[in-house]
Parts: structure tokens; C-alpha cells; sequence
């Protein structure tokens, strides 16, 4: 669909869920794309490591398409530039250090040189087709955590990306309440906001404050080793991590392949002055317990980073009893179990740990109801659009908005088409917002046979049937907990299979597709009746 003379709005990702943000704006003839990010995949698709949005809707819109704009370097809104920039085929366009992590992403790809990739690092308006553009720094857990004012010949957007407000950000300089106002006292058409911390009743906090509080839990463990897992794209935290290191004479030893990206980048663009110099996990080791102070990966409970490593003992990096961790991240809804199986491995190894639920050790990088009530009044926008968070998420800040006084809220999904202007903004029509799955090297539609296949192995089992050519059949089971009954099953169910064989007469012996169904068929209630379960069934048939 071709947008006509008209303002739309279409997320593709991150609406009815968080992460995976892909979102859509249509003007005058032309797209605009918002952010192309991914989710990392959990237990409802088995051996899966991302999940992307289905782009199928703008890769038929593609000569439409007029650029891709970043807002921030988080993988929910960059993760899928590498897999499918290339095929959009349209410029990307980033400030500094986002740039810096998704050339470095493109390279790793190999197709840095396929893809057009601007560094915006002035302020300034830039045009894209209709729309002109301009980033407004915002406060998040990352640096250059950006919003943008997007300005139509049909009204002016104000889209926040992910932020909050902090007083002490201690990396960047987020706009001001009187430069956001003044983007309300021009007028703003539509807000479209992050919803995910949207039943907190109390504001996000302060990156100063959990300096603060970071400084003091370190110094309250005083001759033992700390180590500190937080999310590596917080250069912030980082920034705090290496100013404790200094106040408590220790040195900072940081493990994660990510880390070292962050840093990296991080140093270039101009953030983390002062930030002392790394030991390695060998140096560290060495020194006594009290005089290190460790920074890694893996606090969302990640197996294959470094703290799960660390605590099953395979690092390089040693922790004994009395040592302390101290988790200075927010736990993700979805991740409790892995979270919880390394602390429960940490604590009965002896080892301190410390979340935020016991000490002001972190805060959130999305606003609290007092910080979305704040941004209302300096926004003052005549429609509130919520995006970045579950149904409930949602719906709960368009309550919200309505009660502050925004006239109109349009609450949507993945894939539903809005007009914001001409006329009364709401819901018109939808487009495909499905998801696709990284498996190994493939990409696949996640309700594609495969995978729906692989799931419902997951669930309950395989049995797999062969008959050869003289109508004999053995039957083999995987996934079937069947342990010292598995002989007789299988014994059992070839005997049902050849029953139900010599039950078919005439043509329907004859047709391969009868023979395959009613093998597949008896194999199945042999396994129902042995097992409880309905695994699937795959029948091969040798050539007669």
C-alpha cells in the first residue's frame, strides 16, 4: 500500500511486545523507517537464537521506502540492520556511537560496503523525502539514546524512542524541560511513546544515584572479590563502574566480548574519559581478593557469556565463598529461570549475591508514570500512540494519556495500519506483522512447517515408521520416555502399523499416500497409548 496524501503510522515490531522494534511512518507517496530491530528468541521456538519482524510488507513497498532512521544502539532497534538492510536497500542514518556499532555489525556481516550508512552528528534538521527530521537527546541506558521530532506537511511527530529523565546521567546531555516544551509550543500532532515502564509508579532514578549506591555496596566489601554484571550497551554504568574502581583502589578487570565492542566504541566517540585501564583475567587472579573489581557479561543469564562461565567454574576467572556478585541489571521478564539457576549456583558455591531488590545498584533506562505525566505537559500532543511494550503496556498508557488530558489515543498492534492526519486518527486497515527466526544460517518464517515441526517435536517426541517393499514395518521412537517399556512399544506399534496395512483392500493398498496416512495413524495411537503423548509421525515407504 502506497501512502497518499495522508499521514500513517505502522509498527511492524514492538507493538503488543517488547523489543523487535521496526515502525513506520507513510507520507505523500513515500516510507519512513524507524529503528530495525530483533528480540533474542526463548523457549517457544527450540534451538532458535534472534527473532526478527516480518519486513514482507515494506519489501513490497521497497521503491517506497526512503531511508532508515536509528534511534539508539540497543539490539531490540538495531539487531536486524545486518540481516536485512542490504535487501531493503536504503540508507541508514545514525548519530556517532550508534554508527559506530552497526558498522561494526555490517562488517562482521561482510556487506559494509553494500550499504549506505550516515553519521548525523549535529543536531540539525536533516530531509528525507517529505519528512524532515532531527534527533532529540533523551536519557537512556545507553549513550546517544535519542528521540525525533519528524516534521510532515500533515502535522509534527514526536517519537521518543526509549528514554527517561535523569538529573545525573553522567554520560551525554539529554534535552532540557525547557527545549522540550518549546518543541510543544510548535505544536506536536502525535506522540509515539515507549509504554514499558508504564505501571511504575514511581520515577526511574537516577544514574548518579546508583553511583551512589554501587560505591558504598563495593566499599562495604572490603578484602573480598566483587564482580559486576550489567547490560554492556550502558556506558553509563560502565562510566560508574570504572569511577568506583578508582575510589576503591581497585583494579578493573572486564570479561565479555560485548564489553570490549562497548568500550571500544565508546572511547572513539569521545565517552568514558578517565576510565582507568583493564587488567586481564590472568592479572586479575593474582591479585588479592580486595584489590579487583570485575565487570561481565551474562546478568540476563545468558549460557554461553561470561558470569554463567564463571560460575560453572570453565573461566578463567575464579570466585570462591564470601565472594560478590552484584547484579546491576534489570531482570527481563522471561529470563527468571536462567537468572535464577546461575545465582542459585553462585549461592551454593558461597558466593554473595546482590540484586536491586536489595540495594540501589541500578535503575531503569524507561520512564515511570511521573516521568511519562512530565513529558504530557511539555509535549502537549493532540494524539497519544503507544508502542514498545505488551497489549497491557499499551493500553495502559493510553489510559494514562487520557487521563492527563491528551485528546485522542490510538492504541495498535504489529501490523495495524493508522492515519494520524487528515481526519480523525485511528485504525484503517492491517498488513502482514509476522516473525521470522534465525536457525544457524537460515532465516525462517517462525510459523513455517520446519519450525512448527521442530516445536512440536520439542513437546512430544518423534516416531518414525519404515515399511519396505513387502509391506513390513519397523517403528522407531525419539523423545518418548518409554526407557524399559521402549521394546515392547516399538514392537507393539509395528504390529498395529502392519494391522492397519493389511486392512487396506484393493486401489487404497496401492496408493502410496493411503499406506503413508494409516501407518502414520497407528503409529500414533500405539504411542498416545503407550505414552500419553501425540508425537509427531514420519512414515518412509520404500519403492515397490
Amino acid at each position: 500500500m502506497t501512502p497518499g496524501k495522508e499521514l500513517l503510522f505502522c509498527a511492524l515490531g514492538g507493538s503488543g511486545e517488547i523489543g523487535m522494534n521496526v515502525n513506520l511512518y507513510g507520507c505523500d507517496g513515500k516510507w519512513l523507517m524507524v529503528d530495525l530491530g530483533m528480540t533474542f528468541s526463548g523457549n517457544e521456538y527450540p534451538g532458535v537464537d534472534l527473532v526478527f519482524a516480518d519486513l514482507e510488507f515494506i519489501e513490497r513497498e521497497r521503491e517506497n521506502l526512503i531511508g532508515v532512521v536509528l534511534t539508539h544502539a540497543h539490539e531490540d532497534h538495531i539487531g536486524a540492520v545486518p540481516y536485512f538492510a542490504e535487501d531493503l536497500g536504503v540508507p541508514l542514518y545514525a548519530t556517532p556511537f550508534t554508527a559506530k556499532l552497526i558498522q561494526a555489525k555490517l562488517d562482521e556481516a561482510g556487506n559494509a560496503k553494500r550499504i549506505k550508512l550516515n553519521v548525523i552528528d549535529t543536531l540539525e534538521p536533516f530531509d528525507l523525502g517529505p519528512f524532515n527530521l532531527r534527533y532529540v537527546p533523551l536519557a537512556h541506558s545507553i549513550a546517544e539514546g535519542n528521540a525525533l521530532v519528524i516534521e510532515t506537511p500533515y502535522g509534527r511527530i514526536f517519537h521518543t524512542g526509549d528514554w527517561k529523565l535523569d538529573d545525573e546521567p553522567l554520560i551525554g546531555t539529554p534535552a532540557t524541560s525547557e527545549e522540550l516544551t518549546a518543541i510543544g509550543d510548535s505544536g506536536v500532532l502525535a506522540l509515539i511513546c515507549d509504554s514499558t515502564n508504564v505501571f511504575n509508579p514511581e520515577a526511574s532514578g537516577s544514574e548518579g544515584g546508583v553511583y551512589r549506591g554501587l560505591l558504598a555496596e563495593v566499599e562495604k566489601h572490603a578484602g573480598r572479590r566483587v564482580l559486576v554484571t550489567t547490560f554492556a550497551s550502558n556506558v553509563a554504568r560502565l562510566q560508574t563502574l570504572g569511577e568506583i574502581a578508582i575510589a576503591t583502589g581497585r583494579q578493573l578487570c572486564v570479561s565479555g566480548r560485548s564489553l570490549d565492542r562497548i568500550i571500544g566504541a565508546a572511547k572513539v566517540c569521545g565517552y568514558l574519559k578517565g576510565f582507568p585501564r583493564t587488567i586481564e583475567p590472568e592479572a586479575a587472579m593474582n591479585l588479592p581478593r580486595g584489590d579487583v573489581l570485575i565487570v561481565a557479561t551474562g546478568g540476563q543469564g545468558e549460557p554461553r557469556a561470561a558470569l554463567a562461565r564463571i560460575a560453572e567454574g570453565h573461566h578463567d576467572i575464579e570466585l570462591e565463598s564470601g565472594d560478590v556478585v552484584l547484579f546491576s541489571s534489570r531482570q527481563i521478564p522471561g529470563n527468571e529461570i536462567p537468572i535464577g539457576k546461575i545465582q542459585n549456583k553462585l549461592a551454593a558455591d558461597g558466593v554473595v549475591v546482590v540484586t536491586d531488590r536489595q540495594s540501589h545498584i541500578h535503575v531503569s533506562g524507561h520512564p515511570g508514570r511521573p516521568e511519562l505525566l512530565e513529558l504530557y505537559k511539555w509535549i502537549r500532543p493532540q494524539v497519544l500512540v503507544p508502542v514498545h511494550g505488551e497489549m497491557r503496556h499499551m493500553r495502559e498508557q493510553a489510559r494514562l494519556g487520557r487521563e492527563a488530558g491528551i485528546p485522542r489515543q490510538v492504541v495498535q498492534k504489529n501490523g495495524d495500519l493508522v492515519r494520524l492526519a487528515p481526519g480523525k486518527p485511528g485504525k484503517f486497515g492491517e498488513v502482514r506483522a509476522g516473525r521470522l527466526l534465525l536457525d544457524g544460517d537460515i532465516i525462517a518464517p517462525a510459523d513455517g512447517p520446519g519450525i512448527v515441526m521442530r516445536r512440536r517435536m520439542a513437546l512430544n517426541g518423534v516416531v518414525m515408521v519404515a515399511i519396505d517393499a513387502k509391506g513390513r514395518a519397523q517403528v522407531a521412537g525419539l523423545g518418548l520416555p518409554l526407557d524399559e517399556d521402549y521394546d515392547a512399544f516399538c514392537s507393539e506399534a509395528a504390529a498395529d502399523v502392519r494391522t492397519a496395512l493389511a486392512k487396506l483392500k484393493g486401489g487404497a493398498a496401492k496408493d502410496r499416500e493411503n499406506v503413508i496416512e494409516a501407518a502414520r495413524l497407528a503409529a500414533r495411537r500405539a504411542a498416545t497409548r503407550w505414552s500419553g503423548k501425540k508425537p509427531q509421525v514420519q512414515v518412509m515407504l520404500a519403492e515397490g
